[in-house]
């Protein structure tokens, strides 16, 4: 096995520490990635739709090949698949699967997929073994890695889940290859966050590099995705189940997941399209409050639009938008603390911070101001 091309990252949680693997076309090498862990011989792969053709295919391949005992539970495809309904329809899967505690889940998939088969594996036999395959850039660069787990319901965003971390993340970069660029765009703002943060280094690279990430070099693809899956290592090592300072990886998602919700969790917006937006407001209000330059947010909304990512609500078609009504989402977030909204804004590129006690005018007056822009 080559790993002269390989990233690794390991996020460090003690006895519950597990490594990263980023490499180009490792999916065929599943079996040798997996079989140190000495997990159990059967192997469930949960994927869906549009992925029983492709991915789906090589890692069948290479897990027979290793001597595996593997099961296939395809989902159906989309940000709805992430629903109460279509939870408990899976944990019956699986558990006719005649599974025991050595049984080993394998999502393979986007956020969607790693999200609720994530979920499986924490809740069925009060937990068992979980290896994430994430094949989407937004799931490479965050929803596989730091053990988030989630469903949605009609009240919100990700709002039924747990903490279960994986035994190992394998990110095959040419997975990417097969995405749309609409799905590239979407990861691309969330390895953005990261660059806002706390790496003004790492924006600056992106200001040069994003387009290589996007029309799909995959050197700057491995560069991204391992950067990105470091600082959120970094962070989830400090703070694993969202106390403090995890926190701050939802930088734009106040905002974003509001406008999911009003879309329905639908094609007309998807998450990393809201991310953007939520990143822009989430700096205008900054600026709004006196705590950011303008020159700030204009460079991170210029480069966001250069990119190729809404910046503003206005330019999502159909959507009778009201800000009195997304507001209402975001007092139903799970990131609401004793009635009060907990926003991530920033002092400038690189510097954000944790704010709890923002004035709902201030947002509204952001909302408003973009929609009448």
């Amino acid at each position: 096995m080559n790993t002269s091309s390989r990233e690794f990252v390991n996020v460090n949680l003690d006895d519950r520490s597990y490594p990263i693997i980023i490499g180009e076309g490792i999916i065929k090498e599943a079996s040798q990635l997996i079989d140190p862990l000495q997990l159990g011989k059967k192997k469930i792969i949960v994927t869906d739709q549009n992925l029983a053709s492709t991915h789906l295919v090589s890692l069948r391949e290479a897990l027979k090949n290793g001597g595996h005992d593997t099961a296939e539970i395809i989902l159906k495809s989309g940000e709805q698949t992430k629903s109460i309904s279509e939870f408990s329809l899976l944990i019956n899967s699986i558990l006719e699967l005649g599974i025991d505690r050595e049984t080993c889940l394998i999502a393979l998939g986007g956020g969607v997929v790693g999200d609720i088969a994530g979920f499986a594996a924490s809740t069925v036999l009060r937990g068992i073994n979980l290896i994430q395959i994430p094949t989407s850039l937004v799931a490479q660069v965050d929803s596989s890695v730091g053990g988030k787990t989630a469903i949605n319901t009609p009240q919100g965003k990700n709002l039924v889940g747990t903490f279960y971390q994986p035994r190992l993340v394998i990110a095959d970069i040419k997975s990417l290859k097969t995405l749309p660029i609409r799905e590239l765009l979407s990861g691309y703002a969330e390895i953005v966050k990261y660059g806002l943060l706390g790496d003004v280094i790492f924006f600056e690279w992106l200001e040069e590099h994003g387009p290589k990430i996007i029309s799909g070099n995959p050197v700057a693809q491995a560069k991204a995705v391992a950067t990105s899956c470091r600082s959120k290592a970094s962070i989830v090592k400090k703070d694993e189940r969202e106390a403090g300072e995890r926190a701050l990886l939802n930088l734009g998602h106040t905002f974003g997941h509001a406008f999911e919700i009003e879309t329905g969790f639908s094609e007309k917006l998807i998450h990393g399209e809201a991310v953007s937006i939520g990143m822009a407001m989430a700096f205008d209000l900054s600026v709004r409050l006196g705590l950011c330059p303008k020159e700030d947010a204009n460079r991170v909304k210029g480069h966001l639009k250069k990119i190729g990512l809404p910046i503003s609500l206005k330019s999502i078609q159909g959507i009778d938008w009201n800000s009195d009504r997304l507001i209402s989402h975001m007092a139903r977030d799970k990131k609401v603390r004793d009635g009060n909204i907990t926003f991530i804004l920033a002092n400038g590129i690189g510097k954000a911070f944790i704010c709890e006690n923002v004035q709902m005018a201030d947002v509204k007056a952001i909302i408003n101001k973009d929609l009448n822009a």
